[in-house]
């Protein structure tokens, strides 16, 4: 399997190259659709069959396993989008320099999506049964938080056994363990407009009041516990000289613990429901909408079977937690053992630099390949 993989490695990145060249952003539907009939041909291709969810704003979501799988207990995970506007593809295009290839998309995640299908190809080409044993969700919205996507992964985890989230891998190799959670909120302030020269008592600045919101909101902060509050845009008045009619904050939560957002989500409430400023007026939207990825016994166990995979074809596997969210929260609230970052290690995603670590695409597609070999066994 490893000689195979291995003289795949060209293939593999022409393939790459192909999807890279493609603009996919998360609002580009027919970029993303592309890349999904793309994919649909090689698993077809493989005997797999493939159902596609028609979506009318973002882009198409699917469902595949083999012609032969009854009841698949491996589910895996992988997006289609990115989160680049369209046109940046002829500004900068795949390209490869060094040990690197660079594009929009190339680690995070187009090259986890040609992983994925070298991985099941190398089981085929030794006649594994365990290519039956796969379910492949890809979706096209995740990188703006997986909005037509989330019911299905959440659907089709249940009954499962194991999740492989193919988000790429850390800067240093490492898979990720734990994400955090979290959520937006807007806060909506309604003030009463005056000259600030002429008749400043008239006026209820919805600044102000908003200023008081975001101390308060602040003062939440426990970084130590992993909740994370942060204001982050705030917009709102009409003139300097005017006392401000309203004002908007938006707002990122980010939690470790799923108990943490009832706490949370009191305590925003209540400091929402009463003004400091009369006069003003207050309206709270939003939620925290996306569960943490918690690392608890059923992934450490998966995690150790992984990392077993691992020393047995010589590579070392490491794991580490982080801020960012995925689909792996998910999998993983499903009560799903669930293991992400199993693509091939880059970095810079999101970035005009971003680029993917060529020797670790065999190397990453094996331990894949043999990982979904050893947990059907």
């Amino acid at each position: 399997m490893d000689t195979f993989i291995r003289e795949k490695k060209t293939e593999m990145l022409q393939l790459i190259e192909q999807l890279v060249n493609i603009d996919s952003g998360s609002y580009n539907k027919r970029g993303v659709d592309r890349v999904g009939s793309i994919l649909k041909e090689k698993y077809e291709d493989l005997g797999f069959i493939v159902e596609v969810k028609e979506e009318k704003d973002f882009g198409n979501n699917m469902i595949i396993q083999h012609k032969n799988a009854v009841d698949p207990k491996i589910i895996l995970v992988a997006h289609m989008d990115t989160v680049f506007p369209e046109g940046t593809v002829a500004k900068r295009p795949f390209y490869i320099e060094g040990s690197r290839a660079y594009g929009p998309g190339v680690v995070d995640m187009k090259a986890s999506q040609v992983e994925l299908i070298y991985a099941i190809k190398a089981l085929q080409e030794i006649g594994s049964k365990s290519v039956e044993n796969i379910q492949i969700i890809l979706n096209g919205d995740e990188e703006v938080g997986s909005i037509t996507s989330r019911h299905l992964i959440e659907e089709h985890s249940v009954g499962k056994e194991y999740a492989l989230i193919m988000e790429p891998a850390r800067k240093d190799g490492s898979l990720v363990t734990a994400r955090r959670g979290g959520g937006r909120y807007d806060i909506i302030v309604k003030g009463v407009a005056a000259h600030s020269g002429i008749e400043p008592e008239k006026g209820r600045s919805a600044i102000e009041e908003l200023a008081y919101k975001i101390i308060q909101l602040h003062r939440l902060n426990d970084h130590e516990k992993g909740i994370s509050i942060n204001v982050g845009l705030i917009e709102g008045g009409s003139s300097v000289n005017t006392v401000s009619a309203n004002a908007v904050a938006h707002v990122d939560i980010r939690i470790s613990e799923m108990e943490q957002a009832a706490y949370l989500e009191k305590k925003i409430k209540e400091i929402c429901s009463k003004t400091v400023v009369s006069g003003t007026e207050i309206l709270l939207e939003g939620s925290i909408s996306r569960p943490p990825m918690e690392f608890n016994q059923k992934s450490e166990k998966l995690l150790h079977i992984i990392k077993d995979v691992g020393e047995k074809i010589g590579l070392k596997v490491r794991d580490t937690a982080t801020g960012g969210g995925g689909d792996a929260s998910f999998t993983s609230a499903t009560g799903v053992a669930t293991i992400d970052g199993l693509g091939p290690v880059g970095g810079d995603a999101h970035s005009d630099s971003e680029y993917l670590e060529i020797d670790t695409l065999p190397e990453r597609t094996l331990l894949l390949a043999r990982s979904i070999e050893r947990l059907s066994e």
